[in-house]
């Protein structure tokens, strides 16, 4: 399955969609990225003055790229075969954070597949800036099935 697929199958669109590019996707993990654009709707109220990442969206940035994504690709015998859309449920994140994300920085998402067993996803993630530099790191479990 190629990055467009997957892209094809993800289920948000903009303003919610948090994907710009996958690098690296197997059967074992997924990379990507995402650039926060200044003009997102979620930096009007959250800081005055001084417009920080929501932890929210961070959170939903890693669970897009990094539970959604691999998922996709973990089940695409059978998207590809009966051409259907994945449905997804996040069902438990534990997540922590180190570092700010400002407007117009490009982050990078990295999962580690703990276990896909009965439709159900747990993934270890991890989020770096574009200096490298640890911004928020978990885990991330969500439900992942074809219907």
């Amino acid at each position: 399955m190629t990055t467009k697929q997957i892209f094809a199958k993800l289920p948000y669109q903009k303003p919610f969609l948090f994907v710009d590019e996958l690098t690296e996707v197997s059967e074992n993990g997924v990379t990507g990225n995402y650039t926060f654009h200044e003009n997102s709707y979620f930096y009007k109220g959250h800081f005055k003055n001084n417009p920080v990442t929501p932890g929210v969206i961070l959170t939903e940035t890693m669970a897009q790229i990094g539970l959604v994504c691999l998922g996709i690709f973990l089940l695409k015998e059978a998207i590809l075969s009966e051409k259907k859309l994945p449905k997804i449920a996040l069902t438990s994140s534990k997540i922590d954070f180190f570092l700010p994300v400002y407007p117009n920085e490009k982050i990078t998402v990295v999962s580690e597949k703990e276990y896909f067993r009965f439709n159900k996803l747990k993934c270890h993630v991890k989020m770096k800036n574009e200096k490298g530099k640890l911004v928020c790191k978990g885990e991330i479990a969500g439900m992942v099935i074809v219907e």
